[in-house]
């Protein structure tokens, strides 16, 4: 008989470990992670890998304006969108922290009293102050895919609030940085606008000699005004940028405290690193996978009810009613109860929610296979982008020599 029992449950537990009920998320092997982005140099499109990327760089050593800094600090510590993916974390933590207690018995006190008299007799009053106790026996994995579906939302939640601070910090820096552009082409047009005035009174005076010809005075002039104009339109980009940056660190609008154009100091050697390794740091990338480790566990969940719910409920306290009598003070009242519930029919609940999670768990796959495609592609763009504009750098400087020997020559 004992020889029998032992066969049951080994083909018993074979037959759960097939159903992955226990087993922990892992990667899928059909995700693609190969070739994610292009080398934007070379013609085979072959990226030569290197274990440093620039994602494993902290911000403070690719932003290193101390004043810059100083704007990102505050904006992370006041911005509305970070403070509530902060809050977010928080709820997420405090579902993880229940779910991992709910492998622990419950204790509720359940005090009791009832008064009762028939045909006018004397009342009769009873009482029962108990302590019950009420426990979940996780045989088939149904607390501890929930347990493990809280955590994978607790990471999906600091991925959303990377992704937050990430966006935040970018939105910061690039609105910083245009800031800055706007004042140098504004010191520019300044410069400009006093050449021109000095060649209107320059064209007057040759008019005025017979050397040139209204016509030459007028254009000038209009060359004036047009300058002139977009100094006021450069003023309102200024004003504009400053409002919206000090939006974003959850300000009044007002003047931004900021550095110069030419003082700024970026790192010139960017690389790229691992394709999976580098996607791996952005935080839209790990909140897909977590949403799939999700996911799998909730399909987990699913398997789960089909298998018995065994619970264990026990009472512990006083009461002066013993079923035939009434007596006092009470006595001390104690019992347990052990139930096993085996689903056998539920109308299909059961199936049905089991193939709608098996959907849901492929759906989260793709969208995490088209995350990682997305991210690679905005990487690619990017390396691509840094390496023109590098190149367009180059040849605007040449560009500028071969024009600074132009004035010299006339």
């Amino acid at each position: 008989m004992m020889k029998k029992q032992l066969i049951y449950l080994m083909c018993a537990t074979a037959l759960l470990s097939s159903c992955h009920i226990y087993k922990s998320y892992d990667r899928p092997k059909d995700i693609d992670t190969d070739a994610l982005y292009r080398d934007p140099a070379s013609a085979t499109d072959t990226l030569a890998a290197d274990t440093a990327n620039i994602g494993n760089l902290p911000w403070e050593d690719i932003f290193r304006d101390p004043k810059l800094q100083a704007l990102i600090i505050k904006g992370l510590e006041n911005n509305v969108d970070m403070q509530s993916a902060v809050l977010r974390v928080e709820e997420a933590k405090s579902l993880f922290t229940a779910a991992r207690l709910s492998f622990l018995p419950s204790l509720n006190l359940a005090p009791e009293g009832t008064i009762s008299s028939f045909n006018h007799t004397k009342a009769l009053k009873t009482y029962q102050l108990p302590v019950v106790a009420s426990w979940e026996v996780d045989l088939f994995g149904k607390l501890l895919n929930g347990s493990r579906d809280a955590r994978a939302t607790l990471l999906q939640s600091e991925a959303y609030r990377q992704a937050v601070r990430s966006q935040l910090i970018a939105g910061i820096a690039n609105t910083y940085y245009t800031l800055l552009m706007l004042d140098r082409q504004l010191a520019i047009s300044v410069e400009t606008s006093a050449i021109w005035k000095e060649n209107v009174r320059a064209m007057e005076a040759m008019k005025e000699a017979g050397m040139t010809t209204e016509a030459a005075v007028v254009q000038s002039r209009a060359n004036y005004h047009q300058v002139e104009a977009s100094l006021a339109d450069l003023r309102r980009q200024i004003r504009e940028t400053e409002n919206a940056l000090s939006v974003l660190l959850a300000e009044a609008p007002q003047t931004i405290d900021r550095g110069t154009l030419e003082d700024q100091e970026l790192p010139t050697d960017l690389a790229a690193g691992v394709p999976l390794q580098l996607l791996e740091n952005r935080p839209d990338v790990k909140a897909a996978e977590m949403a799939l480790a999700s996911a799998y566990y909730v399909t987990n969940q699913a398997r789960s009810a089909f298998y018995p719910q065994v619970n264990i409920t026990g009472l512990l306290g006083w009461t002066n009613n013993s079923g035939a009598s009434i007596v006092n003070p009470g006595k001390l009242i104690l019992s347990a109860v052990g139930s096993l519930a085996q689903p056998i029919f539920n109308h299909g609940k059961l199936i049905a929610n089991l193939k709608v999670s098996k959907a849901e768990e492929k759906i989260a796959q793709m969208n995490y296979q088209q995350t990682i495609l997305n991210a690679g592609r905005e990487v690619s763009d990017a390396l691509f982008l840094y390496d023109a504009a590098d190149k367009k750098m180059t040849e605007h400087a040449l560009q500028v020599d071969e024009l600074e020997k132009a004035v010299e020559y006339t």
